[in-house]
């Protein structure tokens, strides 16, 4: 895909944008004159092929971050697209590089006002990595928040050769990403995973040892015990239930009794550390079958997220 030329970057142009907290089918509005960002020195301008859709984008309409953010909001942390312009201490990127990260380094403590759902968006170097060749824009937009929480998680709850994992929401975006991470980065012995009926082959395919039918079974009842419980569902609880003596519990979805809860840090070197397991295809990308949506269909594809329902990850393309 070519850059523009700097001369050809508009100083206007379409965004979606929130300026009130609530639901956002009630208060995401799409503007086609939003001010293009400015790039500070250490950042590089984006012109955005593709962006991905995450829970934390919703909890932040909601107000979960309200304390920390500055309305008018253009939400979106994923991006993958082509770099147009660079700041004056840039050293990694050029104009013309394919890239693609979690624009957000600290995303709970200074979220960016303006996210990756609008035709350009700047970001710091440090959050981007190069696309991996291998990969369409629309997966690289699936992967930066999603696989980087699930290597957190794998590295704060000490995953290594040898131990066990039982992961509670198996099939969702980020847990897509621990089973494969679990498997052919960390080196897990085994490999459990919980997800509903329909989607117990996926998990399988995806590495997991063992696929657990939360409809019809329970993991507590489970007779062997875990090194690690990593919870993305809200069942921290019960996780400790089955731990090993010594075990650990991570979650990313509250704070919980003796377990490990953490945001994301986003930083490049996760992506750049997994880029041979991505070019090789051993970590792949999960797009949910209907999670396809075009820029001007972004309400709807909110929408679907907050169903809960998603396998994968829900990707904008294409963007205008």
């Amino acid at each position: 895909m070519a850059a523009p030329s700097s001369d050809s970057i508009p100083s206007v142009n379409k965004a979606w944008i929130y300026s009130d907290y609530g639901r956002s089918a009630d208060i995401l509005k799409f503007d086609p004159n939003v001010l293009v960002p400015e790039v500070r020195e250490d950042q590089v301008l984006i012109k955005v092929v593709a962006a991905s859709l995450n829970p934390i984008d919703y909890k932040r309409m909601h107000g979960l971050l309200k304390a920390v953010d500055d309305l008018p909001i253009v939400p979106g942390f994923d991006v993958a697209g082509v770099v147009v312009k660079v700041g004056s201490q840039v050293k990694k990127f050029k104009v013309g590089d394919e890239v693609y990260g979690d624009i957000n380094e600290t995303g709970t403590v200074r979220p960016e006002k303006f996210g990756t759902l609008a035709e350009y968006t700047a970001a710091s170097e440090k959050v981007l990595a190069l696309k991996p060749k291998n990969l369409s824009f629309v997966e690289a937009a699936s992967l930066p928040l999603a696989i980087e929480t699930a290597y957190e998680g794998l590295e704060r709850g000490e995953l290594a050769p040898g131990k066990s994992v039982l992961v509670l929401g198996g099939a969702g975006g980020v847990g897509t990403h621990i089973i494969q991470l679990a498997k052919h980065v960390f080196g897990a012995s085994k490999v459990v995973a919980t997800a509903s009926t329909a989607k117990l082959d996926l998990l399988r395919s995806l590495g997991a040892d063992l696929a657990i039918d939360y409809t019809k079974e329970n993991f507590e009842d489970l007779p062997e015990k875990f090194d690690l419980v990593y919870d993305t569902v809200g069942q921290a609880e019960q996780g400790l239930k089955v731990l090993k003596e010594g075990g650990k519990v991570v979650t990313i979805v509250g704070p919980a009794p003796q377990a490990i809860f953490f945001f994301l840090n986003s930083t490049a070197s996760t992506l750049e550390k997994l880029e041979p397991y991505l070019e090789s295809g051993k970590v792949k990308p999960l797009l949910d079958p209907k999670g396809q949506f075009p820029f001007s269909k972004s309400v709807e594809a909110y929408a679907y997220l907050e169903t809960s329902r998603a396998t994968g990850k829900i990707v904008i393309y294409p963007i205008p």
